[in-house]
């Protein structure tokens, strides 16, 4: 497996001491080393207990010009510079050490934070590394103008313009995000304001580590700083040092193609979020680990065809799984795209028909029902079904959980009730009545 298949972390402690911008105060901020899986973590050395905040969207507490995170009343603000360049310089796991709330601000850039990776070195970790590859498109559209979208692609790639009050300094670039084109390409890109934004902020006496030294200031077409712009684009290359900092706060390293326009830290966060949403999305096709219980609790299918009399392609269950007490039951249907009913139901968009989960759920229930003393050897016929919920589409490779309870059992008449789950979520329930009959 290629090097850069695998998680990487710092091969030792680096450290870098400056100004905050919001306290002015000085703080020294340490990249430590972190194993394997571990991801990006915060860690308030000034604080008794030193406790750590997970560099996660879930907790993201505002994104007003920054992006603050906090876990139990314990904050950390303008995070996305350092986790701009720990996951633009291909880092995947770390501790960020600091002795106050916030980082140095420096120079307004991440590359500070690149040259102390640098300094750190790279140490190549065993397991490999996960890459999320965004296959459905994501869009997000905000009311001021603001749009996100996220393509499939096979490479990180940013797209972004930005766009300045009444059109300032409208700006486009279009790269491809790897540790090369951002340690040359978007590292030394500074921060910026404009003075109409921050000037109610320093009359409140915020911002006092602001200076021309670690941001360029826009006033009107003019343009504040110490030092000549570095890039003739420099706005629009700073915004998608945010865009990376802020996407990485989903805890994935994806593929992609980000398209931004006028990109902000509030929608950038709500696409993090939208990222982990979709991550979940295609976990959750992933059938669980099904801890089959021994003994005479399980029923293999051809124990199933001795009990029903259903048979191909009407017999909904493969595998009783487990009996609780006399009246519950559990029972397996793999979901194949083999499945007769998805020639017609629909070709080109296969899903379970729902009524084909009721009769699951009957069956099972059948199972149970049959079960007892006073029924064995009998059928059971389908008398009627209330309060049926379909709730989310069941489609090919889906394992179906298919749980009953018979809850009034009295001569021929029988109550059930049932639903069926897939990955832990319901996807249909209902409640059954069966007639007892003599075969």
């Amino acid at each position: 497996m290629p090097a850069s298949d695998r998680q990487h972390t710092l091969a030792k402690p680096a450290s870098i001491t400056g100004t905050s911008l919001h306290t002015g105060e000085q703080v020294t901020l340490t990249l430590q080393p972190a194993p394997e899986n571990f991801g990006f973590k915060f860690r308030r050395m000034d604080l008794e207990d030193k406790p750590f905040i997970p560099a996660l969207v879930e907790k993201v507490q505002k994104v007003e010009r920054a992006t603050t995170i906090a876990e139990g009343g314990v904050n950390v603000h303008t995070v996305e510079h350092v986790i701009s360049a720990l996951a633009g310089m291909g880092v995947d796991n770390a501790i960020i050490e600091m002795d106050a709330n916030e980082p140095p601000i420096v120079d307004g850039s991440s590359q500070p934070f690149v040259e102390l990776i640098k300094k750190a070195g790279l140490q190549e970790q065993s397991e490999p590394r996960k890459i999320f590859e965004i296959r459905e498109p994501i869009y997000q559209e905000t009311r001021d103008g603001t749009i996100i979208t996220i393509v499939p692609d096979k490479k990180f790639r940013i797209s972004c313009t930005n766009v300045g009050p009444e059109g300032r300094f409208t700006q486009y670039i279009s790269l491809e995000i790897n540790p090369e084109t951002y340690e040359k390409e978007i590292a030394p890109a500074r921060t910026f304001v404009y003075y109409e934004d921050i000037a109610p902020l320093m009359e409140k006496g915020l911002i006092k580590g602001g200076t021309l030294e670690a941001a360029v200031v826009v006033r009107g077409e003019t343009l504040l700083s110490k030092q000549p712009l570095r890039f003739n684009n420099e706005f629009v290359r700073h915004k998608i040092l945010d865009i990376i900092g802020d996407l990485m706060l989903s805890g994935k390293r994806i593929t992609g193609h980000v398209i931004a326009v006028r990109p902000g830290h509030g929608p950038n966060t709500e696409m993090a979020r939208a990222i982990v949403s979709q991550y979940n999305a295609m976990r959750a096709m992933v059938p669980p680990a099904v801890n089959i219980p021994s003994g005479e609790a399980v029923l293999d299918i051809n124990e199933v065809m001795n009990i029903l009399p259903h048979r191909y392609p009407f017999l909904l269950v493969d595998r009783i799984i487990g009996f609780e007490g006399e009246t519950k039951c559990r029972g397996i249907k793999n979901v194949t795209i083999n499945e007769q009913f998805f020639q017609g139901h629909f070709p080109g968009h296969p899903i379970m028909p729902g009524v084909l989960q009721l009769e699951a759920m009957a069956q099972v229930a059948s199972i149970v029902l049959l079960r007892m003393p006073s029924h064995q050897g009998k059928i059971g016929y389908f008398l009627s079904a209330n309060n049926v919920k379909w709730r989310k589409p069941v489609v090919p490779g889906d394992t179906l959980i298919i749980e009953t309870e018979i809850t009034k059992a009295k001569r021929s008449i029988a109550q059930a009730i049932g639903r069926c789950l897939v990955n832990g979520q319901v996807v249909s329930e209902a409640e059954l009545m069966f007639n007892v009959v003599d075969r």
